[in-house]
Formats: C-alpha cells, structure tokens, sequence
C-alpha cells in the first residue's frame, strides 16, 4: 500500500508590502502601507497592502481611490526585482529542508513541499518541521508566513487558505475527514479554490451553497452544467486530488506559446496602438531568438476603451516558415492589426502570442524565403541580444521606440508590468 503523502504550502504574508516594511525597519503587522504606483492614477491597483491596512477593513488588490481619506499611509512605488531577490533568498531556507524535486513555486510568495519523506529524517511532524520554515524566515529575513499542512496537495492549499487565518499560529492542517467536519458547511463556496463568482453563480441556481452539497449533489447534473470541470468539482468536495508534485513536475505541454501583453496607461489612438503592437513583436522575436524558439502563427487580442462596450479585436495570421525574423513577422502582424482593428475605437488592451513555438532546429526554409537575407537578421538580433545583455535593455532602441507614445523603453525598466527598481 502505498504510503500516505503528508505536504505543506509556505505563504508569505502581504508579502511586496511585508519587504517594502522590512527595507524600511518598520513592522508591517502595525505599518500602513501600500505598494502602489501613485504616478499613474489614483486607479492604480494596490499590489499589495499591510496586514494593518487589512485590520481596518480595506481589502487586498484594492484600487488606490477605494482607500477611505481619513487613513494615512505610506506609499511604497512597486520594486519587483527586490521581491525577486528576497524570494530567492526564502527559496534558499526551503533548499536547506526539502530537495528542489519535492518543491512546487506555485507562485512569487507561495510554495508546496512533498514532506513525506522528510518527516523520519527530521524526526518532526508536518506541523513542526512547517513552523520550523516559518520561523527561519521571520529570524533571517523579517517576513511572516502562514502555513498549511494536507494529506493532498489540494487539502493543503484549503488548509492554508480558510483553515490557518483562523489559528493563532497561522497553521491549518486538514485530512479527508477533518475537511468534512469543519469545511462541508462553510460559506462563500468562493473561498475555496478554483471556484469563482462565475462559479458560485452557477450553482446556486441549483440551490447548491455548499462543499456538502456539492459531494451529494446529482453528478449527471454537475456534468451537464460544467462539462469535463465537473469532476474536478467533485472530487474536491470529497476533498480528493491525486495530483501530486512529481506529477506537475513531469508535466509537459503539449503545445507551447509565447505571449506578451500590456494594459495602456491611456487609451490610444489607432495608430499609436499599431506602433506599440510592432514594439511587442519586435521584443517577443528577440524573445525567441534568444531562446532559439521560432513559430509560424502569430495571435494578435486588442480590448479597446470601455466607453465603446465593443467586443475585442482578435486574428491570427501566419507566416509561410517556421521564424524567430523580425523582417517577417513584424510586417506579419501589423498587417494583422490594420485587418482586424477598428481605426475608430481607442486601444487600452493588448495581447500577443507567439503560437505553437518549436526549437529553432526544426525549422525549414522553403522555395520562397531567401535565407541569405533571414541569416543576415539573424545575426543582427543575435547582436542586439548581446548589447542587451551586456549593458541593459534600453542600450539599443530602434527608431520606433524613440516615437511618442512608443512603450518599450519604459516597459524595459519594469517586471510583470511594474518599476524593477533597477536601472536598465
């Protein structure tokens, strides 16, 4: 029989405002603080806010205008590389405890660890050695995290979520049974996870409210109303997953993509919307060239300006070979944009994928493709890669650019859409 797999997930607790505290030798359980990029707009989303900031009833992800007037805070600009930094640092602790194979970062601030294995070694329970994690990182780095323990990997993701905010160690630990007891009744559906308002809408037109509801609702009924989702939805209101770490681990896709995407600062005209769509191709050729990834089909998504209440923009146009060549798919893609865009909408959305990317060796020329001509391109983006690389992103532009409303020299200096708060 096989032996029964104990995991915990390691969440850090507010964790860009938690480092933006620590940096400042300020506690973030009694610091009001924000990481927000007031420069933009007072819509601006918060990445982040203190657990103090939550104590007065303001919630997470909130927009910066949402905050009441009468509560004053501190207002730290988003510096993702530095999050990076004392993420790697607290990957590190984890490297101390359990091996990189037992390991799934399913997120910048969270973590899942196979500690089956472990627990003999250490001569610790799930609880012990978890504490033991949490601890190391409060002693070296000043972060607090909360801990859940679970016999799968999705109990340990419920136990984390619902059961640990209500303990005074910040620890929730939960098997088959214990979730049944304590988890069956409770309310919003929507605390749990992979079930969304949409979700939630959904069945409680069924007068479904409940985990216990759904374990003894009709499943012919579940899958008429959810399809294949459906028995995902039971079996975790069993509190079953089978899905363990070394299955995520092995896992490969079977179609692989690139994709860029930005939200404007403002809406854009026509045309200045075309510029940045060439700048996102132009960056995502580099991207594959240095990644010696080349496709043949490019998807091109543009949301315009909510005023319009217009359905989005999307096409997909091909290119004749498999390329990573600026020559071909910049053109490739503007054409696309002056087929498929309203000139008469403004832009506040784009998205770009590279579809179906394969290694660079699998590429064909055909009668039609001078290769003399992609082998000179080449060799000049392997150039601009180069001087990227050696010093910074914003080392070579190209004319476009330079343009006014182009975005890639800002975009340059940011990480996941936010200030790097490093130079490029």
């Amino acid at each position: 029989m096989e032996k029964e797999r104990r995991y915990i997930c390691i969440d850090l607790k507010s964790f860009y405002a938690s480092v933006e505290c620590v940096e400042r030798g300020l506690d973030p359980m009694t610091t009001d603080l924000v990481v927000a990029d007031l420069s933009r707009s007072e819509k601006t989303i918060c990445l982040a806010i203190t657990p103090a900031m939550k104590a007065k009833g303001i919630h997470n992800r909130c927009r910066v205008f949402e905050i009441p007037k009468g509560v004053e805070y501190i207002a730290a600009v988003p510096r993702m590389q530095l999050y990076i930094d004392y993420a790697a640092r607290i990957y590190a602790i984890y490297l101390r405890y359990i091996a990189k194979e037992d390991i799934h970062v399913y997120s910048i601030d969270e973590a899942f660890m196979d500690v089956t294995e472990y627990l003999h070694l250490y001569q610790m329970t799930p609880r012990e050695l978890g504490m033991r994690i949490v601890s190391d990182i409060y002693e070296e780095l000043g972060i607090r995290a909360t801990c859940g323990i679970g016999t799968n990997l999705y109990l340990t993701k419920i136990a984390l979520d619902i059961t640990a905010k209500h303990s005074p160690e910040f620890v929730g630990e939960l098997d088959e049974q214990r979730y049944q007891q304590t988890l069956w009744d409770h309310k919003p559906l929507t605390d749990f996870w992979r079930i969304g308002p949409g979700t939630a809408r959904r069945l409680a037109r069924y007068g479904i409210y409940t985990m216990r509801e759904i374990a003894h609702a009709n499943e012919e009924m579940l899958y008429r109303i959810f399809g294949i989702d459906a028995e995902l939805l039971i079996d975790h209101a069993w509190g079953r997953e089978t899905t363990t770490i070394a299955d995520i681990k092995n896992f490969r896709p079977q179609n692989n993509s690139l994709t860029s995407g930005q939200v404007l600062g403002e809406s854009y005209a026509f045309e200045d919307g075309k510029l940045v769509v060439k700048e996102m191709m132009d960056l995502l050729c580099l991207d594959m060239v240095a990644k010696d990834l080349v496709t043949n089909s490019v998807t091109l998504h543009i949301g315009y300006d909510n005023q319009y209440a217009a359905e989005p923009a999307h096409g997909t146009a091909s290119v004749p070979v498999q390329t990573n060549a600026d020559i071909m798919l910049v053109p490739a893609i503007e054409e696309l944009y002056m087929r498929i865009v309203n000139p008469n909408y403004r832009i506040k959305r784009i998205n770009l994928t590279c579809n179906h990317v394969v290694p660079e060796e699998c590429y064909q020329y055909n009668f039609f493709t001078d290769a003399a001509e992609l082998d000179k391109n080449r060799k000049m983006q392997k150039a601009v890669l180069h001087i990227k690389e050696k010093f910074g992103k914003n080392a070579i532009l190209k004319g476009m650019n330079l343009e006014e409303n182009a975005t890639t020299i800002e975009r340059n200096g940011q990480i996941g859409g936010h200030r790097s708060g490093i130079e490029t």
